[in-house]
């Protein structure tokens, strides 16, 4: 089970809202966010209701300042990444409908471009647990959240090109 503390002002200061399952409107119960404290689990915040809009993965740990880690403090909903202790695997294609070169992933890559040898993905399969697509190398740049599931183009994971920098199993763990 997870939790996440949203609150209204940083340093975990101002009216606070507690989550501990996905929320579609998070507004709801609070008007702005500027710092969270995610005392179990992960999750991925949304800039727009509904889970829309940018995305914002944040695991286990404080974050007193939320737009010095390049947030928006627009947070309109959450989602809680369920926790997934097994092995995780990810397949990329080069083109839509999972065909061209292909490569597989078990672990973080911070340079997949380098790895996969290809300029875009432009399509996907998630075997097991749940990944953070980065639109930059090194963790940077629009995040996406995929759970198992086949994405035959990137529009299916809500991108708008098929450049991905970087990716991450979504856990908990300090392993990255």
């Amino acid at each position: 089970m997870g939790l996440i503390k949203i609150y209204e002002k940083e340093d975990h200061r101002g009216n606070m809202a507690e989550f501990t399952e996905d929320s579609s409107q998070v507004m709801d119960q609070i008007s702005r966010c500027n710092s969270i404290q995610v005392e179990s689990g992960c999750f991925m915040l949304y800039e727009r209701p509904n889970f829309q809009g940018q995305q914002f993965f944040v695991k286990r740990g404080e974050y007193p300042d939320i737009q010095s880690h390049g947030f928006s403090t627009s947070i309109k909903s959450c989602r809680m990444i369920p926790p997934h202790r097994g092995t995780f695997r990810i397949k990329i294609y080069e083109k839509e409908d999972h065909r061209g070169n292909m490569a597989e992933f078990t672990e973080d890559s911070s340079q997949v471009m380098e790895q996969f040898r290809a300029h875009e993905m432009q399509s996907c399969t998630v075997q097991e647990g749940y990944w953070i697509l980065y639109e930059l190398p090194n963790y940077r740049g629009r995040q996406y959240l995929l759970r198992p599931g086949e994405y035959r183009r990137y529009s299916d994971w809500g991108a708008m090109s098929g450049k991905i920098g970087s990716l991450r199993r979504a856990t908990d763990t300090d392993s990255y």
